[in-house]
This record gives C-alpha cells, structure tokens and sequence, in this order.
C-alpha cells in the first residue's frame, strides 16, 4: 500500500466503463486502499450500472469490499441543476453510509444561486444525519466554476461538515494556483483528487472533454503535483481521478495498475 499516512483511492471515473465489481477489483489491481463509486449518473447522458435500491448489488459490493480490505472514500455524482429533485437525496446518502462511504460529492451547475445554495444545503442536511460529509467540487466549464465560488457556496449553505474538493486539473484549468490553497485546513478541503495534464489547455469547448477522457497519470503531465501535496496536509487522503486516452484499449485492471504505480512513484519522490 501507500506510505504511512497517505492513502488513495481510484476514483470511478478513472475506468468509467468498469462496474462496481471490476472497479473493486481494478481497486485491488492498482494497490489502492479505497475506491470513489458513482451511484449516481450525473447526467441524463451518462449510464450508470444500478446500485441504489439493488439488493443483489449492494450486498455484493459489500461483500468484495469486506474481502479487499478496500474502503470507499466517496459516492457521487450529484449535478446540482435546475431540475434537480432533492427528495432523491435521503436514498443517495443513506445507500453510501450503508456501503462506508465517507463523503458524498456535488457539483454546482444551476444558474440560479437561490436554489443551487438551498439544493446544496438539503444534500449536506441529508448526509449529515446519516454520518457522512457533502462535498462541492468546482468545475470550470459549470456555474461553481472555481475555488473561490465553491467555498462561498458552501458558507453560505452554512451546514457543518460540509466542504470543498480541490481537483488538480479544475483548479490550474479555472485559473487558479496551488498558492490559492495556502492556509487551508482538512476542514475545508477534506481530501484531493490527484491527476496530472498538459502544459497547454485545450480550448474552453474542449475542458469537459479533457476532464473526462484525457487527463495523465500523476507525474506525467505537467501540473504542480508536488506543490500541491506540499500546500495540503500530508494526512490528507487523495482520490485518483485520471482518466487517460492514451490507456484507454486497456482492460480496466491494468489502467489502474498503471495509475497507482505513477501515483505511488509520485508520492514517494514527494
């Protein structure tokens, strides 16, 4: 596993394509101590294999996770949007604190702030009463687009144990720094999610494709890693969340080999 202290774990979107079951088991593959799984589609584009509500499913997630030693740092993904039903909640937290999940993520996508901020604050509301953390992670080409705007959204729903998620490409590709985290504590920003890009953006129209198909493995591309782990608390646990062309003919195993054997490396050389 991972140096004292520092653990990951392979967020979904990293193999999107592997179910539940292969991505524990791609999780395995990698060395990784957790896994982030999507249980909820973020849009109506996206398919998802089901989860909530699936009996079958969750006893035997339940059980591949008791015999991997693997835990689960976060579910997701919640798009805050104009039709977002927020009665959908209750089930969402409720089936991750039954899995062990830690923290439940969201992104803010709703043009109205009114909403967008109540929506959020319900979601926290929910997940705190069954013991887990909302998160709000920014993302450039959405409403909550940078660092700044996440954390005003999240004093301003103003529920305790809510917080934001930094993402190493959304914060460089949002105009932001690694300076830009100085002074944060693990109560603002509980965990990273850790991934590596070129030098160069592509074009506006082209970041969401970037963010889910074309970022690097840490250490191969050209963003701050180190700076970033250097600015945040070294407890801090790092979500993996590199979805990668380049390794994408490859069975979802052996991406996440790849992954966290660059991942370690980085960690390691830090």
């Amino acid at each position: 596993m991972t140096p004292a202290k520092r653990r990951i774990s392979l967020a979904h979107l990293t193999v999107i394509d592997a179910g539940p079951i292969q991505l524990i088991e791609a999780a395995v593959a990698g060395g990784f101590d957790a896994i982030g799984l999507r249980i909820v589609a973020p849009t109506a584009s996206d398919t998802i294999v089901p989860v909530i509500g699936v009996e079958p499913m969750l006893r035997e997630i339940e059980r591949r996770l008791a015999d991997s030693a693997l835990s689960i740092l976060d579910i997701e993904a919640i798009w805050l949007a104009p039709h977002t039903d927020a009665g959908t909640f209750g089930a969402i937290v409720e089936t991750g604190a039954r899995l062990g999940a830690r923290f439940v993520l969201a992104i803010g996508n709703d043009p109205e702030p009114a909403r967008q901020r109540d929506n959020f604050a319900r979601l926290a509301e929910s997940a705190r009463a069954v013991g887990l953390r909302a998160m709000m992670e920014f993302i450039p080409y959405c409403q909550v687009a940078t660092l700044a705007q996440a954390r005003t959204l999240v004093r301003e729903a103003a529920v305790p144990g809510a917080a934001v998620v930094v993402d190493a490409l959304h914060l460089v590709r949002s105009g932001g720094s690694v300076a830009d985290l100085a002074g944060l504590t693990p109560d603002d920003v509980p965990y990273l999610q850790l991934c590596d890009a070129r030098a160069t953006p592509p074009p506006t129209d082209g970041l969401r494709a970037e963010a889910r198909g074309d970022r690097l493995y840490p250490g191969d591309g050209a963003l701050d890693v180190h700076g970033l782990l250097r600015t945040l608390p070294a407890s801090l646990p790092i979500s993996v969340e590199a979805p990668c062309a380049a390794y994408a003919h490859l069975p979802a195993a052996e991406r996440a080999r790849l992954c966290g054997e660059r991942t370690r490396h980085v960690l390691e050389g830090h």
